[in-house]
């Protein structure tokens, strides 16, 4: 049962980012700058992200360490982060939601099984093999269908 509850969380986690994408679009027409529009959305995210830090840290009786210095590892997913969230603001009215969308699919796939084949950061390792291998290449076929035809 939890399986199928996270699944469908996954879904509306990718239903999230084809929403957020037209959005912060229409964010960088307004301010003018792809770049200001990216970093007031992660803004945003970010305050609201440290009231329910806050809020379930007090709740939890959690003490945090304010001091303690992130890892640039950490780091470089803000940056991957922001990269991400500035590319599709400035994508979106070039080529569509739909086609980014496939392409954001496709470069997620690639990259996790690459990432899943290495056992990045102790993740398990799984076997790059010809069933995963043919998934990527039609998902890849699929999005270069959907962004030309």
């Amino acid at each position: 049962m939890m399986g199928l509850v996270w699944s469908v969380l996954g879904i509306l986690s990718g239903a999230f980012i084809a929403v957020q994408a037209p959005i912060n679009a229409q964010l960088a027409r307004g301010l003018g700058l792809p770049v200001a529009a990216a970093a007031f959305s992660f803004l945003s995210g970010a305050v609201v992200l440290g009231i329910l830090s806050i809020a379930f840290t007090r709740y939890n009786d959690v003490s945090l360490d304010w001091r303690a210095p992130a890892p640039w590892l950490f780091v470089v997913g803000g940056i991957l982060g922001a990269s991400y969230v500035t590319l599709s603001t400035i994508l979106i009215p070039r080529i569509g939601a739909a086609a980014l969308m496939a392409f954001l699919v496709a470069g997620q796939l690639l990259a996790g099984m690459l990432l899943d084949r290495i056992g990045f950061l102790g993740m398990a390792v799984r076997e790059i093999s010809l069933g995963r291998v043919a998934g990527a290449v039609l998902l890849l076929a699929g999005a270069l269908l959907v962004r030309l035809y």
